[in-house]
C-alpha cells in the first residue's frame, strides 16, 4: 500500500480521486493549497504526491519547487487543466515526474502512478529498500539517510545500524559477510577507522529486537556472516 498526497483545490474532483486512489489500495491524505500541503509533506513520509498547478495562493509550481529542494527523489505526478506544451516543458523541466492534463482517465492516472512508483522503489533511482514479509510486516530503508520503518512507524536505528540493516535488505535471503558489514561501516561520515569484528554481533542483536515484532529474521550464519530472512508459517 502506497501513502499518497493529493493536493487539489476542486473539492469534488479531490474527494472523488481520494476516493479512487482509496478503491485502489493507497493511503491518501489531501490538501487544498500548497499552505496545506508543506506542513503534510514535513511531519510525514509520502511515497508520491499528485499535484495540481492552479492551486490558490502559493501555486503548483512553487510547491513543487519546494518538494525538490526537499524530497529530491520524491515521485510528483502533475494533474492540471493547463494543457499548453510550454506548461508542460515548464513542469517537467522543474522536476514533475510525469504530466497529466485534466479531463483525465481514472485508470491512466492509476497506470501512471504505479509506474512512477515501481521506478521510485529501484535503488538507482534513490527509491527506498523494500521487504514484505509473509505476514503484515514490512520494512522500508532510505538508502541515502539514515532512516528506517517497520509497518510504516520510525525505526529508531543508528548511523551503523542504518548502514547494516540496508545491506542486510539489499541481499535478502543471502549471506552478507562480516567483512563485507565491515567495510561499509568504514565508509561511513564520521567512523573513526576500523570497528572491532566482535562488536558487530552486538549491533545484529539490537536489529534483532528492533524486528523482533516482524516476521523478519536475522540469522547467524556459522562461519559466514549473516542473512536477513522472512520467517516461515
Amino acid at each position: 500500500m502506497s501513502h499518497l498526497l493529493l493536493v487539489e483545490d476542486d473539492e469534488l474532483l479531490r474527494d472523488g480521486l481520494a476516493a479512487q486512489m482509496a478503491k485502489a489500495g493507497h493511503q491518501v491524505q489531501t490538501a487544498p493549497d500548497g499552505e496545506q500541503a508543506l506542513p503534510l509533506l514535513e511531519a510525514q513520509r509520502f511515497d508520491a504526491v499528485i499535484l495540481d498547478l492552479g492551486l490558490p495562493g502559493m501555486d503548483g509550481f512553487a510547491v513543487l519547487q519546494w518538494i525538490r529542494q526537499r524530497f529530491a527523489a520524491l515521485p510528483v505526478l502533475i494533474l492540471t487543466a493547463r494543457d499548453d506544451v510550454d506548461d508542460r516543458v515548464r513542469g517537467l523541466t522543474a522536476g514533475a515526474d510525469d504530466y497529466l492534463t485534466k479531463p483525465f482517465n481514472v485508470a491512466e492516472l492509476e497506470a501512471r502512478l504505479l509506474a512512477l512508483l515501481r521506478r521510485a522503489r529501484l535503488p538507482a533511482f534513490g527509491g527506498s529498500l523494500e521487504v514484505e514479509a509473509s505476514g503484515s510486516s514490512r520494512l522500508r530503508v532510505d538508502p541515502q539517510l539514515p532512516l528506517a520503518w517497520l509497518n510504516d512507524e520510525p525505526l529508531d536505528v543508528t548511523q551503523r545500524e542504518w548502514a547494516l540493516l540496508s545491506l542486510l535488505v539489499n541481499n535478502l535471503g543471502q549471506v552478507v559477510s562480516r567483512e563485507d558489514v565491515l567495510a561499509v561501516w568504514q565508509t561511513q561520515p564520521g567512523d573513526g577507522g576500523a570497528t572491532a569484528s566482535n562488536a558487530l554481533e552486538v549491533y545484529v542483536h539490537r536489529l534483532r529486537r528492533k524486528l523482533a515484532d516482524s516476521d523478519l529474521n536475522i540469522r547467524n550464519v556459522r562461519g559466514l556472516g549473516y542473512m536477513l530472512e522472512r520467517s516461515e508459517g
